[in-house]
């Protein structure tokens, strides 16, 4: 807050600032803190061990899966638990083989390098960090055409952890110099109640067992949606002055449109084009974006995944395809089905 004149006005800059660090208070600070994963936390506990007992600097960890997961905090945890410094990157802030140059030969010993969305880096890049992954040394060519030559430079050791969301797009002599591959999944509802439990107390949020089980149920088995989710509600009910009760989850989340089963507007969109316009499909994907006004990429890789792996969409070469599950769960009669006969 600052004075102006006579009135006393927020600082903008003082509580963004507040706001980052609260976001970063939420993610758990070691492998003991963090919710779900048992058995990838087992793992890299014990290559972290293994590591601290030989002093030396841990193998490289490669953390696939969906968005929301917690490959991040992962990352930081890894660093954290090492009491290594950490350098932040993403695959598409590396373009040039220049910028993943600059960015190993600044290294500290022991660093951990996180590269977020890795297989967006530019295959320059990519054939760059082979040889520093497993030799840390790069070659850095000087000049142009027949005069260029190549100067090797010797890196500080380091532990790369990278993180992909598409790890199927990651060329093959890039996937296998990671010493760990380690593939998030999905939360169940016991653990997303202890993740929103977790967080309800760090907001301060009284918010009783059933409302935090109605929460658990619609955040599609992603911790960052739950969190989201929990954060509407807190305004809510901090708005309506309520109590985050049951039926409070329930008027907010219907309010932001997401339902019982944690579909949002552009996902119930998808659906009705395929059941109503498509009579329950088969439609192809640029028809079915065209369709809901998005892209195809959108549609193919943000939308599909959750409605397939609920049953409620199936992907076949001729197209998309509702199920019987998704006539039975917008209660929309399928005319393609023919009425059960009484005759013999």
């Amino acid at each position: 807050m600052f004075d102006n004149g006579d009135e006393v006005v927020a600082n903008p800059t003082v509580e963004s600032d507040a706001e980052l660090a609260f976001e970063g208070a939420l993610r758990p600070a070691s492998l003991a803190e963090f919710v779900g994963q048992t058995k990838v936390r087992g793992q890299l506990q014990l290559l972290l061990r293994a590591a601290a007992m030989q002093n030396r600097t841990a193998d490289h960890i490669l953390l696939a899966g969906p968005p929301g997961l917690g490959k991040t905090t992962l990352a930081m945890i890894v660093a954290h638990e090492s009491e290594r410094p950490l350098r932040l990157s993403s695959g598409p802030a590396i373009q040039h083989a220049g910028d993943l140059a600059a960015v190993l030969s600044s290294l500290l010993p022991g660093e951990v390098l996180f590269i977020d969305e890795i297989h967006r880096m530019a295959r320059s890049a990519e054939e760059m960090l082979y040889l520093a992954m497993e030799d840390f040394r790069i070659d850095i060519m000087v000049g142009k055409g027949a005069g260029a030559t190549s100067i090797p430079l010797d890196i500080a050791p380091f532990t790369l952890v990278g993180a992909t969301t598409r790890s199927g797009l990651l060329p093959n002599p890039l996937r296998d110099r990671f010493g760990f591959t380690a593939h998030l999944e999905f939360y169940d509802e016991a653990e997303l109640e202890r993740v929103i439990a977790r967080t309800a107390g760090m907001l301060d949020l009284d918010i009783d067992k059933e409302a935090v089980a109605e929460i658990a149920g619609r955040c599609r088995g992603t911790p960052r949606i739950a969190n989201r989710l929990l954060r509407r509600v807190r305004d809510y009910a901090l708005v309506n002055d309520t109590a985050a009760s049951k039926d409070a989850v329930r008027a907010a989340l219907e309010l932001y449109d997401v339902d019982e089963r944690g579909l949002d507007r552009l996902d119930r969109a998808v659906m009705m084009t395929v059941l109503e316009r498509f009579d329950g499909g088969p439609v192809g994907l640029s028809t079915l974006a065209v369709s809901v006004g998005e892209e195809a990429e959108t549609v193919e890789s943000v939308v599909e995944p959750f409605l397939v792996r609920v049953g409620l969409l199936t992907r076949t070469p001729r197209g998309r395809v509702a199920t019987r599950a998704a006539w039975d769960h917008f209660g929309i009669t399928d005319r393609n089905s023919s009425p059960a006969s009484d005759e013999l």
